[in-house]
């Protein structure tokens, strides 16, 4: 399945943004994660969720503020995104590997997933 993250853009400190990652095909089967990458820094995993979205998984950086969830139905993947910081500001990147629960024995780690395709930009601003 190819994987399109949108909904990237300029915030403020302090505030939100919902990311979507939309799929070429079904996604029942995947796992599907985010990842992100700040300029000079290597891509980190943010969040994860299982194939039927009854399991998420955070990065502790982001866990209280992000949440990811999923609606099969459209082949797509949110992250809500809220009291953003500065430091959130990355290229944000989806993912997916074909195994129910990935991150629940791996973790979010980028060797378990495929290509991350285009991502989308999130700056946030003091």
């Amino acid at each position: 399945v190819q994987l399109q993250a949108s909904g990237g853009g300029s915030v403020q400190a302090g505030g939100s943004l919902r990311l979507s990652c939309s799929g070429s095909g079904f996604m029942d089967y995947f796992s599907i994660a985010w990842f992100r990458q700040a300029p000079g820094k290597e891509r980190e995993g943010v969040s994860c969720i299982s194939s039927n979205g009854d399991r998420t998984y955070y990065a502790a950086s982001v866990k209280g503020r992000f949440t990811v969830s999923r609606d099969n139905n459209k082949n797509t993947v949110y992250l809500d995104m809220s009291n953003l910081k500065t430091e959130d500001t990355a290229v944000y990147y989806c993912a997916a590997r074909d195994q129910a629960d990935v991150c629940g024995v791996f973790g979010i780690s980028r060797g378990s997933f495929g290509d991350f395709g285009q991502g989308t930009l999130v700056t946030v601003s003091s």
